[in-house]
């Protein structure tokens, strides 16, 4: 039979972090309190992690219980944590997310591939319509050179010959192909840096992804293209467009489609192990006649979605490779078991 400590461990290795925090907190686990209380902050970290809940991403817990907060999660993981945080304002230093997604989209891998070991394919699902919805922006940073952040994007999309986040005109034939939504997002975008706290987490929360998907339409298959496109040598145009369209091809495939079958979507549904990896399947035809897709059709790396860490490397125009850090926090907290 296996002992306390052998259940706590794989728990831990499972990346069941709530299960784990739950047994410290009822004092089943049969820990000293000083252990029990690094491991439930150890677990609350983690547990973000997975859930994806950026905007608290290497942020100091204070939970209120006096033997908890004695602890803290060291700071090299807190410092990676950071890296795919969302600032939640428009002043914050540490840009985390805005200055690059790379680290986000390596964490992603790994939480998608932690997903699917677990068998959480609802989860699974919600994570890559996440990737979906932030792709263009990872293929548009080597242009803009961060990652979409408002309080930089003016200087590379505003200006005169631009029709980005200008409204169109009532009475007015349209020019620009941007939806209204997507037209909104980038109004928005360009002034919002300068909005208090509250105006900029609404805008983080609601039209941040549909500002990536503007700027992706105009890469890809824009058809009367302003300053915004036409200030840009061919070959980072070239370059830019085939990263965009990769992004929409995925977007727009049969994996992301399944999240409108799930519970995070629209429907009650949740889809199977073997449903995901037949709509993955034919995702990975279709984005395999991309001119980037071949590495995707034919990749190198062995991974639970074979090609999918090679796609978001073709749209970032350079490698991204599955993180470790729910491995290592869980790591720290098998380390912290073992006292």
């Amino acid at each position: 039979m296996e002992t306390a400590r052998e259940v706590l461990t794989t728990l831990a290795r499972r990346y069941a972090f709530g299960d784990l925090a739950a047994l410290c907190e009822a004092g089943a686990a049969g820990l000293r309190p000083d252990v029990a209380a690094e491991v439930r902050l150890l677990c609350s970290f983690g547990q973000r992690l997975i859930d994806l809940d950026a905007e608290d991403f290497g942020v100091p817990e204070v939970t209120g219980d006096p033997v908890v907060d004695a602890h803290k999660v060291p700071d090299h993981l807190l410092s990676r944590a950071r890296a795919s945080r969302m600032p939640q304002s428009a002043k914050e230093r540490t840009r985390g997310a805005l200055r690059t997604l790379r680290p986000a989209y390596g964490l992603l891998l790994e939480v998608i591939e932690a997903r699917w070991r677990r068998r959480e394919m609802a989860a699974l699902v919600a994570a890559l319509h996440i990737s979906a919805e932030y792709l263009p922006l990872l293929a548009w940073e080597p242009v803009l050179g961060h990652a979409g952040d408002p309080a930089l994007l003016p200087a590379a999309v505003g200006g005169t010959g631009s029709r980005f986040g200008v409204m169109p005109q009532p009475g007015r034939p349209r020019e620009c192909d941007l939806t209204r939504p997507e037209q909104s997002a980038a109004e928005r975008a360009l002034r919002v840096a300068g909005e208090p706290g509250p105006g900029w987490r609404a805008y983080l929360d609601r039209q941040h992804s549909t500002l990536a998907s503007a700027l992706g339409r105009c890469a890809a298959s824009c058809r009367t293209p302003c300053d915004v496109i036409t200030r840009l040598s061919p070959d980072v145009l070239e370059s830019l467009t085939a990263r965009c369209r990769l992004a929409g091809e995925f977007s727009d495939g049969a994996l992301v489609r399944l999240r409108h079958a799930a519970p995070v979507g629209h429907g009650f549904g949740v889809p199977s192990p073997e449903e995901v990896e037949e709509a993955w399947g034919r995702t990975r035809r279709s984005v395999g006649k991309q001119p980037l897709g071949r590495a995707v059709a034919e990749p190198s790396t062995v991974y639970c979605l074979p090609g999918l860490p090679e796609l978001f490397s073709a749209a970032a125009g350079c490698p991204i490779l599955p993180d470790t850090l729910l491995h290592d926090v869980a790591a720290r907290i098998v380390d912290v078991l073992d006292r």
